[in-house]
């Protein structure tokens, strides 16, 4: 072993040893005894499944927690892994024999040393996230479980009486404990002395928040008639903005009035949780309003009408009191966190506004089935399309069925069940009513951006709006049917990883990276072909054929290199899709050989350019000048103006006319005909002097004229001149025709025409046959 290589390889394991003790940190190392110990401990809880669901669901985000930072584990070190193993590959196999020259064995043995201590983070890292993995996997088992266990629970009825004077004590006590907290929190000395000392800012936040809530409805429209100065009036845009601020000022006004509460430590302890729920409780009430102002007020969103005008305000109050269902369930929920309740208890405190909420949306369906009754008599199309479309009319019989379900349920003693369909199903519909109002909005304001007005709505941009918002709405909708905020971050996380074909994973980030490095080269192709075609070719000698070929060619590079760049950009291994591509290549040959046929013929006519574009061809009986030459078939316009397209295979393996190629220099034949005993030399003598007068015929070779023949009527002669364009052949041969019959009228020539006698060889019987039938 030569001194040098020595004194590298010793160099290099003493750098990688530094690295691997890096790896392996004393914070690395209490992280990893810490997981050790808390996966221990999980595996326990889920082993006995017995642990309370808020237990479970904290084991679950410390987890998540440690799954996280061990799939950033598992790429740690790539580059340099990929380095290395680059080096193994270069240094080839381990001969058969076994034996290798020392040096190299030296280096390979070298380098597999630090290839194994990179690796060990990473093996460490994928075995910790797999574990993780499974003990999430575990603890979403277990909740869905309870849940559908919970779901199927049957309880008391709350119609038993029985339970009735307990429900009632037990609310009694709860507001009495809630009202005693706050006694004593006032009596405290040292609270009131807190208070005493932020009493200035706490008046000062109320009296904005009370501002805030009084006047912000006429804040809102001075907002509005201030914006309408941008322009817009009368699309509606800015009253949709003015009726979202409605909702948000006073908002902000009922949380500057909370957070002065809280602050002041006068409500107690479940006084402080209940203050920091009304917020929430406050924006159902708020958007819950907005929408039925919406829904009933503004005609240009809605496009309702009603039967009778008492239904517009019934509306109105019925959705507001969906709102106040949904807010008493909330409170229905708090007070179930901070007071134990019995089962009975809260059965009969949670039905009413079940029944409520059943009876509300019963009524609303009965409206909109006048509604639509009413639609179909007056046949009105603007009407009917919220009452004829199959999607309403499902929904409608789904809110039906909940709301005569749901009460049902309750009474029989699953509750659980009850509020499980009936308060979902007010949050759907809220939630749909919402983004229709919002979709519209969109194109509203799409219309009022472009200048098309009220036909933004029917543009392909309401389609994607309303895409969008479909997409947005979809785990919206499954958190109020139930399913869990960290359900549907696990499904995210899922998609964002992506899935493996052939060995190569393909994620949104994957497909994100290819069409955004694809989109750039595809883009800078069109650019350099636009350059090419416009400033650069124009300005050669190069013919328009052979410059729409030099475009094309760039087109078809331009793109495979964008492909290509992109593929590798977005770290595809193409080596691994080797097998599924072959056996596509399979179905490619037998079912795609005609499109590849005429792929590979045009490209040999962009290469070898037996045609060109602008060239007068005549194929297959069709005859035209070429328009445009594409990678499968080329256009071809006729003379009458028509595009005839024609498979490019056609072009290659068919027989081609073509008139212009090279040059544009063409022959045309003219023929005429006159009378027997004309001078044949004088007739010759005028049509020369009528082809070398006409300025389209070249001089050299000069025209000539050729006596054909003898014909059954007349003397055929024929004018054969060479033109400078051929394209003029037509416009050549008119002129000419013309100039003969002007000539040969002055100079006394006939130009005859066929003449015939009829001989009938038996007149007899024709005037013989006439007698007979007589007879």
């Amino acid at each position: 072993m030569s001194l040098l290589l020595r004194i590298l390889i010793a160099g290099s394991l003493a750098i990688w040893a530094g690295l691997a003790l890096a790896q392996v940190s004393p914070e690395d190392r209490n992280i990893q005894a810490e997981w050790i110990k808390t996966a221990d401990e999980a595996e326990k809880v889920v082993e006995s499944a017995e642990a309370p669901t808020p237990e479970l669901e904290t084991l679950r985000t410390e987890i998540a927690g440690y799954r996280e930072r061990f799939l950033a584990g598992r790429d740690q070190n790539a580059d340099r892994i990929k380095t290395l193993q680059s080096q193994l590959d270069a240094l080839g196999p381990v001969p058969e024999s076994g034996t290798e020259p020392e040096d190299i064995a030296a280096l390979r043995q070298s380098l597999t040393d630090q290839l194994d201590a990179l690796r060990v983070p990473r093996v460490v890292s994928e075995e910790a996230f797999n574990r993780a993995n499974g003990l999430i996997s575990e603890i979403d088992r277990i909740l869905r479980e309870r849940r559908a266990s919970q779901l199927l629970t049957r309880g008391p009825s709350p119609l038993n009486v029985t339970h009735w004077p307990e429900a009632i004590g037990d609310i009694n006590r709860a507001i009495g404990t809630l009202a005693g907290e706050r006694r004593a929190a006032w009596q405290s000395e040292e609270k009131r002395a807190a208070l005493t000392s932020t009493l200035p800012a706490l008046i000062g936040m109320s009296l904005i928040g009370i501002l805030l809530i009084v006047k912000g409805p006429k804040w809102s429209q001075r907002l509005g008639d201030y914006l309408r100065g941008f322009g817009g009036k009368g699309s509606g845009i800015w009253s949709f903005v003015v009726s979202l601020a409605r909702i948000v000022l006073p908002f902000i006004g009922i949380l500057l009035l909370c957070v002065t509460m809280m602050l002041s430590g006068l409500a107690g302890e479940r006084g402080q949780l209940l203050l920091a729920e009304i917020p929430k409780w406050s924006l159902i009430y708020l958007t819950f309003k907005w929408l039925a102002d919406q829904i009933v007020f503004n005609e240009s969103v809605s496009q309702l009408q009603f039967q009778k005008p008492y239904h517009r305000t019934e509306t109105r109050l019925l959705i507001v009191l969906l709102a106040v269902m949904l807010i008493l369930h909330g409170a229905i929920q708090f007070y179930e966190q901070v007071e134990n309740l019995s089962e009975a208890s809260r059965a009969f405190v949670a039905f009413w506004p079940v029944l409520a909420s059943a009876l509300i949306l019963l009524q609303l369906q009965r409206i909109a089935m006048n509604r639509r009754l009413a639609d179909e008599g007056t046949g009105d199309a603007a009407v009917q399309t919220f009452g004829v479309s199959k999607m309403v009319v499902g929904l409608r019989r789904g809110v039906t069925l909940v709301a005569m379900a749901s009460p049902i349920l309750a009474v029989l003693g699953f509750m659980n069940a009850a509020e499980a369909i009936i308060y979902p199903a007010i949050e759907t519909l809220f939630l749909i009513s919402a983004f229709i109002i919002l979709q519209r909005f969109l194109c509203d304001f799409y219309g009022w951006l472009t200048g098309s007005g009220e036909d933004a709505r029917e543009s392909l941009f309401a389609v994607v709006a309303g895409f969008v918002l479909t997409v947005v709405a979809i785990p919206i909708l499954t958190v109020f049917w139930g399913a869990r905020i960290t359900d549907l971050v696990e499904l995210w996380e899922k998609f964002i990883a992506g899935f493996t074909i052939g060995g190569v994973t393909i994620s949104p980030v994957n497909f994100i990276t290819f069409a955004a490095i694809f989109a750039i080269g595809y883009s800078v192709t069109k650019l350099i072909q636009g350059g090419l075609r416009t400033n650069l070719l124009p300005k050669t000698a190069i013919d328009p054929g052979g410059q729409n070929a030099i475009v094309s060619g760039v087109g078809y590079v331009g793109v495979f290199l964008s492909a290509l760049v992109a593929i590798t950009g977005a770290g595809i291994d193409m080596s691994s899709l080797a097998i599924v591509a072959g056996a596509l290549s399979v179905g490619i040959g037998f079912g795609l050989q005609t499109i590849v046929s005429n792929f590979v013929s045009g490209i040999i006519l962009l290469v070898e350019r037996p045609i060109s574009k602008g060239d007068w061809i005549e194929v297959g009986g069709l005859m035209g000048y070429v328009r445009d030459i594409s990678v499968r078939s080329t256009r071809i316009e006729t003379f009458d103006r028509t595009d005839v397209i024609v498979p490019n295979s056609d072009l290659i393996s068919g027989t081609v006319t073509n008139y212009t190629r090279g040059n544009t220099i063409g022959r045309v034949i003219a023929p005429v005909g006159v009378a027997y005993g004309t001078d044949t030399k004088r007739v010759e003598k005028l049509l020369l002097e009528i082809a070398n007068a006409h300025p389209m015929v070249l001089a050299n070779p000069s025209p000539n004229v050729v006596f054909q023949g003898f014909g059954a009527d007349s003397l055929d002669f024929e004018i054969r001149a060479i033109l400078r364009d051929v394209n003029w052949v037509l416009s050549v041969k008119s002129d000419m025709n013309h100039e003969i019959a002007r000539r040969f009228a002055e100079e006394g020539i006939e130009i005859p025409f066929a003449q015939r006698d009829v001989w009938l060889r038996n007149p007899e019987v024709l005037q013989a046959r006439p007698s007979e039938d007589t007879a």
